[in-house]
């Protein structure tokens, strides 16, 4: 299928209605959708709400009628295959095949297992022309951690660290503020308010009693802490309680007495246990994929990041890197020592960025 310019445009357009809905929708998609008429003018547009409130199909089909726009016949550009079954709210298909549009241009389709295909399917059984595949890849990078949680049943996993250009996160007396710059850690800010929940390790919390929500950047919600605490070591006054959201602790070694405390302060509190009486990641990040979590955005020690690691449940490093040497120091992880190069992480850098003085890598675990 080619596309002209103008499906192009309008796309583009819907996109970036979908990236204003990055820090609300959570755990559905962010999905963006322009109505434009036969002669390209631009009808309405919308981007999907809060959970249980209308999609993007529904919001662009409002705002058309606020403006006294007729759609009969028009096309509308979606960054996600329009849903067909009956959720907190109804079927967009069915909404846009009643409103009377012509056509219906797709970035990508949805793999929800109660979506996939079916939407694109009652598009076209009731005569309306549906085109998929327009920048798809994008629309896919938007609902990275949605695509994984419905395709594999786990999360994406975002590993933060800060360091220096010698990669070091810390001291070697554990001073760790600050390594980076002001506009890095509201960078830092922005990436914790899009994901779902953000995941630490009771090391980090003993050592630095830290709060690890988004202050930085306007969000309409918190996302959930998650702390992996072997043995239920959280302190009752520690800062991470907060009213604004929900605090999960994985723990291994069940205490009724911590635990009741600990659910006291309004925590949930889920015992995984390995064979090593450690939490069970695999089964912690499969549990929270079930809790509806898609991004998982990771800011721990080197001890919690070198499990991680090497368990392969890492997807990608969101690195800050600080124009600064910092000698001998604490490191990112406690991966090896390796005995081979064949031994270490393989990775691909998927972008680099400047973030005031400091450099942002993304870079993704190769598979």
């Amino acid at each position: 299928m080619s596309f002209s310019e103008h499906d192009t445009t309008h796309m583009k357009n819907a996109l970036a209605l979908a990236r204003e809905a990055l820090f609300l929708t959570s755990p559905n998609p962010r999905v963006g959708c322009v109505i434009v008429s036969a002669n390209g003018v631009v009808l309405g547009s919308g981007h999907t709400q809060r959970a249980g409130e209308a999609h993007a199909e529904v919001m662009a089909l409002r705002d058309a009628q606020a403006k006294h726009h007729d759609v009969k016949d028009a096309t509308a550009y979606v960054t996600l295959e329009p849903c067909s079954h009956q959720g907190r709210t109804g079927p967009c298909c069915d909404a846009l095949i009643h409103a009377g549009l012509a056509r219906v241009v797709v970035a990508e389709s949805d793999p929800n297992p109660e979506v996939a295909g079916q939407g694109i399917a009652r598009l076209r059984a009731a005569g309306l022309q549906v085109d998929v595949g327009l920048l798809g890849a994008k629309a896919h990078e938007l609902n990275i951690g949605f695509f994984k949680r419905m395709t594999q049943g786990t999360p994406w996993v975002r590993m933060k660290i800060a360091a220096s250009l010698d990669g070091q996160t810390a001291l070697d007396n554990g001073v760790s503020q600050w390594i980076t710059s002001p506009p890095a850690r509201d960078d830092g800010h922005a990436w914790r308010a899009r994901a779902c929940a953000v995941l630490t390790g009771i090391g980090t919390v003993l050592e630095d009693d830290p709060q690890l929500d988004v202050r930085a950047v306007p969000t309409p919600r918190q996302p959930t802490l998650v702390v992996m605490d072997s043995r239920l070591e959280t302190p009752t006054s520690a800062k991470l309680f907060t009213p604004q959201r929900p605090v999960w602790i994985y723990c291994a070694v069940d205490t009724p007495q911590r635990r009741q405390a600990l659910e006291a302060k309004g925590a949930q509190v889920v015992c995984l246990p390995n064979a090593s009486d450690k939490v069970d990641l695999a089964a912690m990040l499969q549990d929270l994929a079930h809790k509806q979590i898609n991004e998982v955005h990771v800011e721990a020690g080197h001890k919690l990041n070198g499990s991680l690691l090497r368990e392969g449940l890492v997807d990608e490093l969101l690195t800050y890197l600080a124009p600064k040497l910092m000698g001998q120091g604490r490191g990112m992880t406690n991966l090896g020592p390796f005995t081979t190069l064949n031994d270490a992480k393989a990775l691909s850098f998927h972008e680099v960025t400047q973030i005031g003085p400091d450099l942002r890598i993304l870079a993704r675990l190769s598979r």
